[in-house]
């Protein structure tokens, strides 16, 4: 069985991004999110810059039998993996209250339940390649999150489960790393009802999702168990532990409500 790096949600933003930087250290990729004319687009990029053309491998995560799938197209190209990128993800932004309870449900299914299914699924051949799991979480996930609640709420579960894992996993040589982005401008903005250039994508903590991705490969390399994209959200991070929640939760939903929301 061949090791490869498999990276979930790498049709934009950070994930492609991601599969741009395992590429270009050697790794031979297995890409998957659910726009194939994105991901075969990426493929060729890759393939045309002299990399071995990535496997593709159209998958819906809210779908329940997803993981099965791809572990499926996986083991019929005699592919294994030696990374696993778990990127995909999304919010929505207002109140849990008012919005469609099954689009946040589909929330917890792609951010928490397939991350988790996609980390737990491939331990052995992690173990035999002594690769890791990069999951991308967010600085969200150390903040309460008024008007994107479930959003926060999950992000803060990857930070969690990832370091957890991370100690579970140590003595079978396998890293595990949650990356944390501050502000990127990537189509997570219009998928989760924010305006553009407003909260979430522009200001001076904002990075490019290049610079992102290569923070996040050099973290999981190193084995660090939780890598804070930028010194400025590292910096905003340390300050925000130490602010007590009912202070910050209306500085949040302020922020939200006068700033982020889409008209």
């Amino acid at each position: 069985m061949k090791p490869v790096t498999l990276i979930t949600g790498a049709s934009s933003g950070i994930g492609a991004e991601l599969a741009r930087v395992f590429a270009a250290h050697g790794n031979e990729l297995v890409i998957t999110a659910r726009r194939e004319a994105a991901l075969t687009a990426l493929a060729d990029e890759i393939a045309a810059a002299g990399r071995p053309r990535p496997t593709i491998v159209v998958a819906d995560l809210a779908a329940r039998d997803a993981v099965a799938k791809i572990a499926a197209e996986l083991a019929s190209h005699g592919l294994e993996p030696q990374h696993v990128v778990n990127n995909a993800g999304f919010g929505l932004a207002g109140a849990a209250a008012s919005l469609d309870r099954a689009d946040q449900l589909a929330m917890v299914d792609v951010n928490v339940r397939a991350l988790t299914e996609l980390s737990l699924a491939f331990l052995d051949s992690l173990a035999r390649h002594r690769g890791g799991i990069l999951n991308v979480a967010s600085i969200a996930g150390f903040l309460p999150g008024p008007d994107m609640a479930v959003y926060y709420a999950s992000k803060a579960y990857v930070i969690s489960f990832s370091e957890a894992l991370a100690a579970e996993l140590k003595h079978r040589g396998v890293r595990v790393t949650a990356l944390c982005p501050g502000p990127v401008s990537t189509g997570f903005q219009a998928r989760a009802g924010l305006r553009a250039g407003g909260v979430g994508e522009s200001g001076p903590l904002a990075l490019p999702a290049r610079r992102v991705a290569a923070i996040g490969y050099a973290g999981l390399m190193r084995g660090n168990r939780v890598v804070i994209a930028g010194a400025g959200n590292r910096i905003a991070m340390f300050f925000a532990r130490l602010v007590p929640h009912a202070l910050l939760l209306p500085i949040i939903e302020r922020r939200m409500r006068n700033a982020g929301k889409a008209p």
